[in-house]
């Protein structure tokens, strides 16, 4: 049976989650309004800001998200093994893996054995990867400072010791997360 929106707006990307909490809490009455309120606009702004960003700064340097965050890994903690890129980038190694393929055909990543491991891999950038992702993290920069200058820098703060809060929190339930 289908079900019609109550009023005569149409949804949006916005309006959907109040939409959503509505409809739930009448037809499923234990359901959290707040919990499911602060879950969906929690992923949704992240969803936009990571679009944006890939879009604006990524996209337009032939790289996606994922590329960058292994790009990004690699610079800040290399040489660095594979397995560890995924586990900082919150990636699983197959992608990384797939990724780390492309970014070396590109020039950017150079792959080397590990000395305590023949099987393990070592990467490292390239000085052309080098200049791409410094040049790159600073436009990103740029415009993670255009995303935060809605709010003040006291409430960054608060968000970042809110979410900082929330993902701590979830290992008193035993939060899945790629590792």
């Amino acid at each position: 049976m289908a079900h019609e929106q109550p009023d005569s707006q149409p949804l949006n990307f916005w309006s959907f989650i109040d939409h959503a909490v509505s409809r739930t809490t009448r037809e499923l009455p234990d359901v959290d309004p707040l919990a499911m309120r602060l879950v969906l606009t929690l992923h949704r702004a992240a969803n936009m800001l990571v679009y944006d960003l890939e879009s604006t700064v990524h996209r337009p340097r032939g790289w996606s998200w994922p590329g960058f965050r292994v790009l990004f890994v690699i610079w800040l903690s290399g040489p660095v093994e594979a397995k560890k890129v995924a586990e900082l980038s919150g990636m699983s190694r197959a992608a990384v893996s797939a990724l780390v393929n492309t970014l070396e055909r590109d020039g950017f990543v150079a792959k080397a054995r590990a000395p305590h491991d023949g099987r393990a891999v070592h990467l490292s950038l390239t000085e052309s990867g080098l200049r791409a992702i410094t040049t790159a993290f600073q436009a990103h920069n740029e415009r993670e400072q255009e995303w935060a200058g809605s709010l003040s820098m006291d409430e960054q703060q608060m968000l970042i010791t809110l979410l900082e809060k929330l993902t701590a929190y979830s290992v008193q339930f035993e939060a899945r997360k790629r590792a």
